[in-house]
């Protein structure tokens, strides 16, 4: 089966096979924010994903 590549670009697999992803909703208009939150927007996330869709889309 092909991995989806652009679902796999939106997140990352470590090595422990755990799923980050980004926080939605921190694309832009991040002028008016304060710099604390428009970092906390950068961190990843743990993405809660089922096993039966990760083999769907990330093989």
């Amino acid at each position: 089966m092909k991995t989806n590549k652009s679902f796999t670009k939106r997140i990352r697999v470590t090595k422990n096979n755990k799923v980050l992803a980004r926080k939605p909703g921190f694309n832009h208009f991040n002028a008016k924010q304060k710099r604390t939150t428009q970092l906390q927007g950068k961190k990843l996330q743990n993405f809660k994903i089922t096993s039966k869709s990760r083999q769907r889309f990330i093989p």
